[in-house]
C-alpha cells in the first residue's frame, strides 16, 4: 500500500476524529507513566496495531525495534543523519553521518510537525503561535531574497572603483591581443563589474576583429539598447552569454532576439542552441571548442568523429543542428538530449536518427519528451540500447516501468519579498504535504489528515533509486483511540554508507498506469512541451465530436394505477417521502417485495435485487447505468461525447485518466496569462465534501491522493447576487429515456454564498465565500425564490424567462447525451427524479455543476414556493412528493413542464 494514499484503519474511529482536526499532543515517557492500561508488551502492540503495521509496509523485523523506539519516545535519527542546504539554501537534503546503515536494520520516528484539515490551514498559520515561523523555515521561504536579486545590485560606480575595473578588464584583453589579435579569439569576461559604459568603451569589434566568443556572464550590464548595439558590432561572434545581468530581466527577450537577427553567425547564446548551431556548437559541448581553441579545423573535425559521449542537455535545442549525425560522429556510444524541447523534429525522424549511431548503447532523454512518455516503449523502439537514464534498459523491461525521473529538476518554492510568511508558505506547502485518511471496517473518514514531517523527514528528497521508506503510523500507547499519537517511520531499504544522501520516492507505489510521469510535475519541471502537445491532441479530439441532437419523441409513458382502484403500494427508506407522500393512491409498505414502487436512497444493484427479491416488474427510483450522469466524471464523458465541449461545460478533466491533459491545459493558460482557477471535486460526494480551489498545479496533482476526483475550470466570473456567489437546484423528471421523457419542476431553489465573493487567495479556505451548500455547513439563510428573481432582475436589468429557457434547454441537452451516449439507460420500469445544480457566469449563461441521484429535498418540503414560470402557482412544501409521485406515476402535470 502506497504511504501517500494510505487509509489508516481502525475500528470506531469516529470517536477519534476531533483529536487529529489540530496537532497531537505527545504522551509522557514510558518510564514515568503509572497507568496500569499502558502497553507494555511487544505481543500486546503487535496485536493492537496489526492491521496498521501491516498496512504501513514495515519489516516484521522492526516491529519490536519500533515498539521499543515509540514506548520510550526515542527521537534518534540525529545520531545517524545530518541536514545540510542544496539548490542555494532552496532545499535542503539529508545525508548519513553515520559510517554504515544496512538494509532495514533499523527504525527511526519522524515527528509530525504540523497536522491539519485543509480547510484549516491558513487559520492554523496565523494563529498558532511559532507555527508559520518553523514552516517557512522548514520550507526554506524565510530567505531575504535581496541578496540573491538583481535589481538591487549598486550600479553607480565612483572613479576610483571604475578605474579599478576598467584596468582589470584591460589586463585581459592586452593578454588576449599578445596571442594575436586577428586570430579568432575567445574573452572571459565573467564577473569583473562591467557596466554599459565600460563595455562601450572597450570597443572589441576593433580590438578583436575575429572575436568568436564573448563571455559576459554575471556583469552589470542594464542599458539594452548599448548592450544590443555594442554586441551586435562583433560580426563573426559564435557565442555569447549575457546571463546573470540586470539587462535581461526586463529585457531580456529584446535583447535575445535582437542579438540573434543581429549576429548571423551566433551558434551558443545564455548556453543555448541557436538555430545557426553546427560542428562547432557540438565541439563546444565537449570541450574540443573552448579558451585555448576557439576555432575549427580539420583537427576538431577529426576530434568529433573520435567523440563517444555527448552531452547536450539544457540547452534549448528545438532543430538539432545538421551535424548531429552519424557521419559526423560515428562513434557516439553515449548521448544527453535533456532539457530540450526539440519541436522542430518530428518523432519519427528523431527515432530514425538515433538508430544510425550503430554505437549507441546509452541514452538520457526527457521522458515525458520528444520521445513520448513510455521509456519501455523508446527501448523497443532503439532495441541497441543498454541504458535509458542511468536505469538499466532490462530492469525497465523486466519491470514495465515508463518513465526514468532521476535527472529532474525540482520544483522550487516561488515567492517574493512582498508575499507574508503564511502566504509563502501556503505556495510550498504542497512540495512537503503528506496525507493519510482515517478509516473503520464500514467507511472512510469524508476527509483528510494532511501532515508536515518535522525537519528530518522533510529533508527527505526524492529518488527513482531511493534508499529509504517513509509510512504514516499511529501509535496508540494505551490501546485505546483517545491515547493515539500520529508518527511517520523511516527506515533504510538499501545498504546506505557514510555521506550518501538518504531519499524516498515520492510516489512509492504509483507506476505509469496510475500517470506517474504526470504526477511527478508536482516535485519537478518535467518538459512542458509534451503536456501541451497532449492537451492540443485531446482539444482536438473534443472540437470533433459532434452535436447530440435532441429527438423530441411523442411520450410514451402512461399512469401506472391499477384501473381496479388499488392503491400503488411504495416501499421507502427516505423519511420525507414517509412523512409527506399522503396521496391515497399510494400506500407505504414495510416490506420492498410487496412494493409495486420502491424509492430508495441506496443504489439497487443486481446484487440487493437478488437478496431483497425483487421483482423485473416493480418500479424503482433509478434507471441502469445512471451513473453516467450521477457521477461526475462520467457525467463529463457523457458530455464530452455527445457534444464535444458545449459552452455550459467548463473545461473538465478526470485527473485519473486525463492529468496530462489537465497540465497542458493548465500550461497553455499560464503562457497566454489566462486566469488558472480550478476546482477540485471527488467522483461521488455530495455537499462540497473534498472540494478545493486552487491555482496551484503542485495543489492539483497532490490532492489526487485523498481520492479519485475529477479537475474543472473554476467560473472565475460568476453572476452574483448582491455580491454573493450562488446556484441553482432544479429537479428534473425523468419517466423515460427512450424516448426522453423529462420533466422540470416549475419551482427551483436558489442557494447563497454566505459571504461577498472575490478571489484573493486567502478567499480560497473560506467555504462561505466560494461553496453555496450550506444544509450541513456554516448558515443556511434560505431566500424566497420570486423575491431573489424580482431582485436580480432589477439589479442586471436582465429577463428571467430568458435565462430560464436556456436553463431549460441546458438540462434537457444533458439527458439527450446520456440517452445517445448510453442508451443502455432505457428501462420501462424506471421512473426517476434527479438533482440538477446550475450556476450562471457573469453573461448569465448557465453551466451545469452536477446531477443528483435522490437528492435532498429538504427546503423542497420545508417551503411553500409560488413558481415563476408555468401556471405560477405556489406549490405547497408538504405537497412536494405527492406532486413528484404524480408526475412519475400517474402522468399529471400538475407544477411541472415537459422539456
Amino acid at each position: 500500500m502506497s504511504p501517500i494514499n494510505l487509509f489508516i484503519t481502525l475500528s470506531k474511529i469516529s470517536s477519534l476524529l476531533p483529536f487529529f482536526a489540530r496537532p497531537p499532543a505527545r504522551s509522557p515517557p514510558a518510564a514515568a507513566m503509572s497507568d496500569p492500561s499502558k502497553i507494555t508488551a511487544f505481543d500486546d502492540f503487535a496485536k493492537v496495531h496489526a492491521i496498521l503495521l501491516a498496512a504501513s509496509g514495515i519489516p516484521p523485523a522492526l516491529h519490536r525495534q519500533l515498539f521499543h523506539k515509540l514506548s520510550s519516545e526515542i527521537f534518534d535519527g540525529g545520531n545517524f543523519f545530518t541536514i545540510e542546504q542544496c539548490e542555494g539554501g532552496r532545499q535542503r537534503r539529508l545525508l548519513l553521518s553515520a559510517q554504515f546503515l544496512p538494509m532495514e536494520s533499523d527504525i527511526f520516528l519522524i515527528d509530525h510537525a504540523w497536522t491539519f484539515r485543509l480547510s484549516d490551514a491558513l487559520k492554523q498559520l496565523k494563529e498558532v503561535p511559532g507555527l508559520v515561523e518553523r514552516m517557512a523555515a522548514l520550507m526554506c521561504v524565510d530567505l531575504d531574497l535581496e541578496s540573491n536579486s538583481i535589481g538591487v545590485r549598486e550600479v553607480e560606480f565612483g572613479e576610483n572603483q571604475k578605474n579599478g575595473i576598467m584596468k582589470n578588464v584591460l589586463k585581459i584583453l592586452e593578454r588576449e591581443m599578445e596571442r594575436g589579435s586577428h586570430s579568432p579569439t575567445w574573452l572571459e569576461l565573467e564577473e569583473l563589474g562591467i557596466n554599459d559604459d565600460i563595455l562601450s568603451s572597450l570597443d572589441l569589434p576593433s580590438r578583436f576583429p575575429n572575436l568568436v566568443a564573448l563571455n559576459l556572464w554575471g556583469n552589470r550590464l542594464q542599458n539594452a539598447d548599448t548592450v544590443v548595439q555594442e554586441v551586435t558590432k562583433c560580426k563573426n561572434l559564435r557565442a555569447l552569454w549575457l546571463n546573470d545581468n540586470p539587462v535581461l530581466e526586463n529585457c531580456g527577450s529584446f535583447v535575445g532576439n535582437a542579438i540573434r537577427e543581429g549576429i548571423s553567425s551566433l551558434e551558443i547564446y545564455n548556453s543555448c542552441f541557436t538555430n545557426n548551431s553546427s560542428e562547432w556548437a557540438l565541439g563546444f559541448c565537449e570541450g574540443i571548442i573552448g579558451v585555448d581553441n576557439p576555432n575549427f579545423s580539420a583537427e576538431t573535425a577529426n576530434a568529433l568523429e573520435a567523440i563517444t559521449s555527448l552531452d547536450l542537455s539544457d540547452r534549448c535545442i528545438n532543430s538539432l543542428p545538421k551535424a548531429f549525425s552519424p557521419a559526423v560522429m560515428p562513434s557516439l556510444s553515449h548521448i544527453n538530449l535533456k532539457g530540450n524541447h526539440l519541436d522542430g523534429v518530428a518523432l519519427d525522424d528523431l527515432l530514425n536518427l538515433l538508430r544510425g549511431f550503430t554505437c549507441l548503447q546509452e541514452l538520457e532523454v526527457d521522458i515525458p519528451g520528444p520521445l513520448g512518455n513510455n521509456a519501455v516503449w523508446i527501448l523497443e523502439s532503439l532495441p541497441r540500447l543498454s541504458s535509458l537514464n542511468g536505469i538499466n534498459a532490462s530492469s525497465i523491461l523486466d519491470s514495465g516501468k515508463h518513465v526514468v525521473d532521476s535527472a529532474l529538476k525540482p520544483r522550487l518554492p516561488d515567492f517574493t519579498l512582498a508575499q507574508t510568511l503564511v502566504d509563502r508558505v501556503i505556495g510550498a506547502m504542497w512540495l512537503y504535504l503528506m496525507t493519510y485518511r482515517l478509516a473503520d471496517e464500514e467507511k472512510i473518514d469524508e476527509t483528510s489528515v494532511w501532515y508536515v514531517m518535522d525537519e528530518l523527514g522533510s529533508a527527505l528528497r526524492h529518488s527513482e533509486k531511493a534508499n529509504f521508506r517513509v509510512a504514516p503510523f499511529l501509535f496508540m500507547p494505551e490501546g485505546k483511540l483517545q491515547s493515539a499519537v500520529s508518527y511517520s517511520v523511516l527506515w533504510p531499504t538499501l545498504d546506505v554508507n557514510f555521506g550518501d544522501e538518504c531519499t524516498r520516492d515520492f510516489l512509492f507505489g504509483i507506476g505509469e498506469e496510475k500517470q506517474r510521469s504526470a504526477r511527478l510535475t508536482a516535485w519537478f519541471h518535467t518538459p512542458e512541451n509534451y503536456f501541451t502537445q497532449e492537451f492540443k491532441y485531446y482539444k482536438r479530439q473534443l472540437q470533433s465530436k459532434g452535436l447530440c441532437p435532441t429527438n423530441k419523441e411523442p411520450p410514451i409513458t402512461k399512469g401506472i394505477l391499477p384501473s381496479n382502484g388499488h392503491p400503488l403500494y411504495v416501499y421507502t427508506d427516505i423519511p420525507q417521502v414517509e412523512d409527506f407522500l399522503s396521496r391515497p393512491e399510494f400506500v407505504l409498505t414495510t416490506d420492498p417485495k410487496d412494493a409495486d414502487i420502491i424509492w430508495a436512497s441506496m443504489q439497487v444493484d443486481e446484487e440487493v435485487r437478488k437478496a431483497v427479491g425483487i421483482k423485473d416488474n416493480q418500479y424503482i427510483n433509478q434507471f441502469p447505468f445512471e451513473a453516467c450522469l450521477v457521477m461526475k466524471h462520467h457525467l463529463a464523458e457523457t458530455i464530452h461525447e455527445a457534444h464535444g465541449s458545449p459552452e455550459w461545460l467548463q473545461p473538465t478533466y478526470n485527473l485519473e485518466t486525463h492529468l496530462s491533459q489537465l497540465i497542458g491545459d493548465y500550461i497553455t493558460r499560464k503562457r497566454v496569462g489566462y486566469d488558472n482557477l480550478w476546482i477540485l471535486k471527488p467522483w461521488n460526494m455530495a455537499r462540497t465534501i473534498d472540494t478545493t480551489v486552487t491555482d496551484d498545479i503542485s495543489a492539483i496533482i497532490r490532492l489526487m491522493e485523498t481520492g479519485p476526483k475529477i479537475c474543472q475550470k473554476y467560473i472565475e466570473r460568476p453572476a452574483l447576487y448582491k455580491g454573493r456567489k450562488f446556484d441553482l437546484r432544479y429537479i428534473a423528471l425523468v419517466r423515460s429515456m427512450k424516448p426522453v421523457e423529462i420533466f422540470l419542476a416549475d419551482v427551483f431553489w436558489v442557494r447563497l454564498a454566505n459571504n461577498q465573493f472575490t478571489l484573493e487567495k486567502s478567499s480560497l479556505f473560506e467555504y462561505e465565500t466560494h461553496f453555496t451548500v450550506m444544509n450541513y455547513i456554516g448558515r443556511l439563510n434560505h431566500m424566497n425564490t420570486p423575491e431573489f428573481v424580482q431582485e436580480f432582475e432589477e439589479e442586471h436589468e436582465v429577463k428571467w424567462l430568458d435565462i430560464h429557457q436556456s436553463i431549460r434547454t441546458m438540462i434537457r441537452s444533458v439527458f439527450d447525451s446520456a440517452a445517445t451516449v448510453h442508451p443502455e439507460m432505457h428501462s420501462p420500469f424506471s421512473r426517476a427524479m434527479y438533482g440538477v445544480d446550475v450556476m450562471l457566469d457573469h453573461l448569465f449563461m448557465p453551466k451545469i455543476l452536477e446531477v443528483t441521484y435522490c437528492p435532498d429535498c429538504s427546503r423542497a418540503c420545508k417551503y411553500d414556493t409560488k413558481a415563476i414560470v408555468g401556471e405560477r402557482a405556489v406549490m405547497k412544501g408538504q405537497e412536494f412528493f405527492n406532486i413528484v409521485f404524480g408526475c412519475l406515476f400517474l402522468d399529471e402535470m400538475n407544477h411541472v413542464t415537459p422539456l
